[in-house]
């Protein structure tokens, strides 16, 4: 691999691999609440501009890309944008109207075809991702293990209209399903819930869509999805193995295990 650059969104990840990776350039983009880490070559960008971007990238001799953090879909000024990024409009308009994974992966090819290897943070960040197993918390009962035999099975369906990584089942109902608004609006939906019709207990469940590209959008868990889970009154979290990035983990294994959840890495 060559030099890298990371394209950063909010959060602690991007942070995590500069920290990791101190060679990299550190590319912050207009109007995102990012910071760049002292002490490391930065630049900022506007999705407007890829032609600028792509030069930028160039100039600095980075070959790999690594997409990190939390990102928003931009608001497009037409009037602002530059040759390349014209070019390039028809495709992006097209994939906004789907769903993110079409979006995704139009901005990959993208990069792709500029010559740039793209990268997953958990092929920069082994330890992100989690072997199959239980993380913290007791052994799931059989309801539990049923709550999460029918919770994948929910996201294997929806998966291929693009809709959700993550579900929260009790007793095999279907209390909510992860959507563009993301897991903690998930969680406090479900939290919510009027107490009459909830159940006690339950799992999240988190997944990949099928054929998403983990490179780009791998889900993410953390600390706060702990507090969430926990909040909600639910009994743990079942995490793809390999497949579902842990952001701080020593934290959020720490948190699970003082509000008594189980956290499990399995095989999906």
């Amino acid at each position: 691999m060559g030099r890298l650059a990371i394209i950063a969104g909010r959060g602690a990840l991007p942070h995590q691999i500069a920290k990791k990776h101190p060679e990299a350039l550190f590319v912050s983009i207009s109007g995102t609440d990012v910071d760049a880490p002292q002490g490391v070559d930065s630049a900022e960008i506007s999705y407007e501009r890829f032609g600028q971007l792509f030069r930028t990238l160039r100039g600095a001799g980075t070959t790999d890309v690594v997409m990190a953090g939390g990102m928003v879909r931009p608001v497009l000024n037409p009037a602002r944008f530059d040759t390349k990024t014209m070019m390039l409009a028809p495709r992006f308009l097209k994939a906004m109207q789907g769903g993110d994974d079409q979006l995704l992966r139009t901005v990959v090819s993208a990069f792709e075809e500029e010559g740039f290897a793209v990268r997953g943070a958990h092929e920069l960040l082994p330890d992100l991702t989690a072997k199959p197993g239980r993380l913290a918390g007791r052994k799931p009962s059989s309801k539990d293990n049923a709550d999460i035999d029918r919770a994948i099975e929910i996201l294997t369906a929806l998966g291929p209209l693009d809709v959700g990584q993550g579900a929260v089942v009790a007793q095999s109902l279907c209390f909510g399903i992860e959507t563009v608004q993301g897991t903690d609006a998930l969680l406090q939906y479900v939290g919510d819930t009027r107490h009459k019709l909830r159940h006690q207990g339950g799992v999240l469940v988190k997944v990949p869509k099928p054929g998403q590209d983990l490179r780009v959008d791998m889900p993410t868990i953390g600390p706060r999805t702990i507090e969430g889970v926990q909040k909600a009154g639910l009994n743990g979290i079942v995490i793809a193995a390999g497949k579902v990035m842990i952001i701080d983990r020593p934290a959020a294994i720490e948190a699970a295990e003082k509000a008594g959840l189980f956290l499990l890495a399995k095989d999906v």
